[in-house]
């Protein structure tokens, strides 16, 4: 019989506990100066034209805060150029058809801790199913049964689980094709130590660029070298 029961605690400090409560809603905005002087960055392209306004860093910050708050692109704009009035910051705010094309070729950059000892990364990938209008064509007017999807590539440190690499791409590109990409998304001064992936990694590119890096390759599947 179990004998444990379960110990209740009464609150005492109503005040502070309901201002705690209260507390959990508020709003707290800043931008960090160093990140003001990256928001306006003349990039060139390529292409003939004028360089891009805006870094690809301000575009990011942009559409994450449409993801946050569920935004669409027209909302985002206007509650950007909000919070920068309210701020006083010195910001052009990108409209929505600028982040409407930016975000097709924008290589996203996450924000992640640097690691003072070599890391110790998993790599691997999954598949995402896309809905959209051809989803909608399928239960309206059952026109095709093909399914859209996309391939997420994903490099993982073992040791903190954070996500250190990622790349998106069409589901018919391998595995192995994309591996060189997402290790050169770690800077070059972050030590590796091992890089664990399966048999599908197991290529002259991929132990290529896993030996450029100075990291030994492993099977994440028994745990034995590659190389």
């Amino acid at each position: 019989m179990d004998t444990k029961q379960k110990q209740r605690y009464q609150i005492k400090n109503w005040s502070e506990y309901n201002q705690a409560l209260v507390n959990r809603g508020s709003l707290t905005l800043w931008f960090e100066e160093s990140q003001l002087e990256r928001w306006h960055q003349p990039e060139r392209t390529g292409y003939r034209g004028s360089p891009l306004i805006y870094s690809d860093w301000a575009i990011q910050c942009a559409l994450t805060i449409r993801e946050i708050f569920h935004c669409p692109l027209r909302v985002t704009e206007g509650f950007l150029k909000s919070l920068v009035k309210m701020l006083s910051l010195p910001l052009k705010v990108p409209n929505y058809s600028t982040l409407s094309r930016r975000q097709q070729t924008l290589r996203v950059k996450l924000p992640r801790a640097s690691s003072r000892t070599p890391r110790h990364l998993v790599v691997d990938s999954t598949g995402l199913k896309v809905y959209g209008e051809g989803e909608w064509k399928v239960r309206q007017h059952g026109l095709s049964k093909r399914r859209t999807w996309r391939k997420l590539h994903l490099i993982v440190d073992a040791n903190t689980q954070e996500i250190v690499a990622a790349e998106l791409t069409a589901n018919f590109v391998g595995d192995a094709e994309v591996l060189p990409d997402l290790l050169e998304q770690l800077p070059a001064y972050e030590a590796i130590a091992t890089v664990a992936a399966d048999g599908a990694y197991d290529t002259v590119n991929c132990h290529h660029a896993i030996t450029t890096r100075q990291a030994q390759a492993f099977s994440n599947s028994d745990s034995t070298k590659l190389l």
